[in-house]
């Protein structure tokens, strides 16, 4: 057998790049799990990185690279090892520069990112992220929408998608577009219904991708919606770019207030600037009567907004059709005139103004 029919370092990353994370569409040279490849006269040997990752998961990794290499003409012999990863030291910065995430670059193809979160789940978080992005793009703006909610992706049933997006090259991602948006999800990588059963390192690793691998055309807003809380995914976002600023979303009751106050000391304390607060399903008017009744409470928007010296940048009301909306694919921006599409529209030029390009 000569020697131009042994593999080489291309044939086998191509191969690996094939090789999916089990109950997954998404490659494991997409996530780093892989930290080394040898390729000698036949002889292959493939590095994965242990991360703190379920060992049934790492497991079924070494065996789906070991099934997709074995059929590599020319292969002579093949190793899979796993290694724990190297504990890299915190972030140093200099005293004259406090900023501890100053190395942060811009995302090529984005002019602005504006990040929408929330202390808690069940405020409608991904709601006002879906509807400020169409508010956006309704104002003239050419916008993208990233959902960084790993665990509970919701984009896709939102905007009525069940596209997958397009790998260009060996390390780019296209995305989908729908509605006139560009939108990336974890919800448009894995078959519907599938659970993500994934820990912290991964997590990170994907919303990196989504970060830096996806193929923005020429943005001028990249709204992110954000998983619910203070954890992995938010500190992953704000030390890899440089965010605009943050619409932090609540409901009126104390609950969800006080949740919000936390997602605004964390935000703080990476240096984030927060565009305001927006309270969300803030009274629901019967549409019979026209009589308004304020289910959640009201004032905890402007209370908090005021605890914190940020603006309160609106009041959505809790409205069915918004509900309805977001079940059928057909965002609440997008259908006729009504008080909650102005909210929206409204939300959008509080943005623009704080936010500018």
């Amino acid at each position: 057998m000569s020697d131009n029919q042994h593999p080489t370092q291309d044939t086998v990353r191509d191969a690996l790049a094939e090789v999916l994370v089990p109950g997954t569409k998404v490659s494991v040279t997409k996530i780093d799990l892989i930290a080394d490849v040898v390729v000698e006269e036949g002889r292959v040997s493939v590095i994965v990185r242990h991360t703190t990752e379920k060992q049934e998961t790492i497991d079924g990794v070494v065996d789906a690279i070991g099934e997709r290499l074995k059929s590599l003409p020319g292969l002579q012999a093949l190793t899979v090892d796993v290694i724990q990863p190297e504990t890299k030291p915190a972030h140093q910065h200099s005293p004259t520069n406090p900023d501890p995430w100053a190395d942060r670059a811009g995302l090529p193809g984005v002019k602005k990112i504006v990040a929408v979160a929330s202390g808690k789940g069940g405020v409608g978080k991904s709601t006002v992220a879906v509807n400020l992005a169409l508010a956006l793009k309704a104002a003239g703006h050419r916008v993208g929408l990233l959902d960084a909610d790993i665990y509970g992706p919701s984009l896709p049933t939102m905007l009525g998608t069940d596209e997958s997006p397009l790998a260009v090259g060996e390390n780019s991602i296209r995305p989908v577009e729908s509605h006139g948006l560009q939108c990336i999800s974890m919800g448009m990588l894995v078959p519907p219904g599938q659970a993500v059963v994934w820990r912290g390192p991964m997590v990170m690793a994907a919303v990196r991708q989504f970060l830096k691998d996806v193929q923005w055309d020429n943005l001028d807003y990249l709204v992110v919606d954000m998983p619910p809380g203070t954890g992995d995914a938010q500190l992953t976002l704000v030390q890899q770019v440089p965010v605009d600023g943050v619409v932090m979303v609540t409901t009126p009751q104390e609950l969800a207030l006080a949740d919000v106050r936390r997602g605004i000391q964390m935000f703080a304390k990476v240096d984030v600037p927060i565009v305001g607060v927006i309270e969300n399903m803030s009274r629901f008017v019967c549409p019979d009567t026209g009589k308004s009744f304020a289910i959640f409470g009201e004032g905890g928007g402007a209370s908090v907004a005021k605890e914190f010296g940020v603006p309160l940048l609106g009041e959505i009301p809790l409205d069915p059709a918004t509900r309805e909306g977001g079940d059928s694919g057909r965002p609440v921006v997008e259908q006729g005139d009504g008080p909650t599409k102005d909210a929206f529209l409204a939300l959008a030029e509080q943005v623009r103004q704080r936010v500018r390009l």
